[in-house]
């Protein structure tokens, strides 16, 4: 098969089943993971597809959001080195709030069973990662639960995080640069996110580098926001110095 044939082939299984990922592409076409790679750039080049970490998008598909176990098994050993990273940031005998998402989640449980905290979150896989912690003052936020990241949404959620000034907000996105910001696919996810920056004095933002210079449908903040990026060394020298040039510290772990 030709490289056209195959790219038209890879853009009709795109609008089909809404992604496409590179090793499954590979398999398919017994071809090398790197040749897809090849691919999906010639297509995000012709404005045919999107691409993310580890596959493409259709183009238009902005709002695509995987389900949570999908999002956990991407950039794991990335995500478990930003967990033991952000550790260090925990505050001793102080209170904190956890975003929810699936690098947070792994933060929640790498805290230590003896850790004295009082934590905040909306986030069902963070508060059960921290409910058997004998030392943790645990506050779960409610509100209506998104079935793909299991987190409380809608006015209960802003209305508590109104109520709240914590130490520190240890936060995660979907996509984050300097031009697009801070974004997520679902508004509502989004306005919660807006809420826990406004309801810490210290932001740090745990997100892997496959999500530099992703851009989703909604928009929560702007990297100016972030005290601390804690990423992975998949994000180049270059990008974590333009990064801090505008006044976010940034951790390569």
């Amino acid at each position: 098969m030709y490289a056209p044939e195959r790219q038209q082939e890879i853009l009709r299984l795109a609008q089909e089943s809404g992604r496409v990922d590179v090793l499954s592409l590979a398999e398919e076409f017994q071809v090398t993971a790197e040749t897809v790679r090849r691919d999906l750039k010639a297509l995000d080049r012709a404005g045919l597809l999107r691409r993310v970490h580890g596959g493409a998008i259709p183009v238009g598909r902005l709002d695509f959001e995987p389900d949570l176990a999908e999002r956990d098994a991407v950039a794991a050993d990335e995500k478990d080195r930003i967990a033991q990273a952000a550790l260090t940031e925990l505050p001793t005998h102080g209170n904190v709030i956890i975003d929810a998402g699936t690098t947070t989640a792994r933060l929640a449980a790498a805290v230590p069973v003896d850790a004295a905290l009082t934590v905040v979150t909306h986030a069902l896989p963070v508060a059960a990662r921290l409910a058997d912690h004998p030392g943790i003052a645990l506050h779960l936020v409610g509100g209506r639960v998104r079935h793909r990241t299991r987190a409380a949404v809608d006015a209960w959620a802003l209305g508590a995080y109104a109520e709240i000034s914590a130490d520190v907000v240890f936060l995660a996105t979907n996509g984050f640069s300097p031009d697009s910001g801070l974004t997520t696919p679902d508004l509502a996810e989004a306005a919660v996110k807006r809420a826990v920056v406004k309801a810490a004095r210290r932001v740090v933002l745990l997100a892997d580098s496959g999500k530099f210079g992703q851009r989703h449908f909604a928009r929560f903040g702007d990297l100016t926001d972030v005290d601390l990026l804690i990423t992975d060394t998949g994000l180049s020298p270059d990008d974590a110095r333009s990064i801090e040039s505008r006044g976010t510290e940034v951790v390569r772990a």
